[in-house]
């Protein structure tokens, strides 16, 4: 459960902070105030991140175990 939860918080806060980053860029471009929109995308999306991906993540995994079964 310990390397499950690390896990899933590492794996969150790379995905969020790079899709936010790729999202924000996409809809609004390099403009000033960007870095802030960035950050506060980020803030409020790993936290969502995270609990998807930890309980997403055993359903991933059985899915993935039959697949290559």
């Amino acid at each position: 459960m310990k390397q499950r939860f690390t896990f899933t918080l590492i794996m969150s806060f790379i995905l969020s902070l790079l899709m936010t980053l790729w999202v924000t860029f996409i809809n609004l471009g390099l403009k000033d105030g960007f870095l802030g929109f960035w950050i506060h995308a980020w803030v409020l999306a790993w936290p969502v991140a995270w609990l998807i991906a930890f309980f997403a993540a055993p359903i991933a995994q059985k899915l993935t175990a039959k697949i290559h079964s």
